[in-house]
């Protein structure tokens, strides 16, 4: 089945590596599989400033450069084991499974979604240690 995509004017995208830019507002029909990441899922090295974002970066990183796939994926290892042992909550860590099988499998685009999660669970958790600490 395609895939729409609607992009605004200014908006990027990524197709198999290449950053696309739209200069007006277009619709955009996907007829094949392709590794596509819209401007709002992708994240800068500046922005990846925690765990969980450095970690969704590697991924990321992994889903955009299937060359070097193998080396992201060792620092995705790495980043995954770091946040299960920091996580103490059954969510989180079922959260870290989810993302693991999805990025044993391949398949990099579900797994930025379960890491969106470890993102939003982080940022609650670190929110919890400021108001305890103020």
């Amino acid at each position: 089945m395609p895939l729409r995509i609607a992009l605004r004017p200014g908006e990027k995208i990524i197709v198999n590596g290449a950053v696309l830019s739209a200069s007006g507002r277009c619709d955009l029909v996907v007829e094949n599989n392709v590794t596509i990441l819209r401007g709002r899922e992708v994240m800068t090295p500046q922005e990846a400033d925690t765990p969980a974002r450095r970690l969704y970066f590697a991924c990321m990183m992994a889903y955009i450069d299937e060359a070097g796939a193998a080396a992201h994926s060792e620092d995705i290892v790495a980043l995954l084991g770091e946040l299960i042992e920091a996580f103490a909550s059954t969510e989180a860590k079922t959260l870290c499974v989810r993302f693991a099988e999805k990025v044993a499998s391949g398949d990099y685009y579900k797994a930025l979604g379960d890491c969106r999660g470890l993102i939003d669970y982080e940022a609650q958790a670190l929110g919890r240690l400021e108001r305890t600490a103020a």
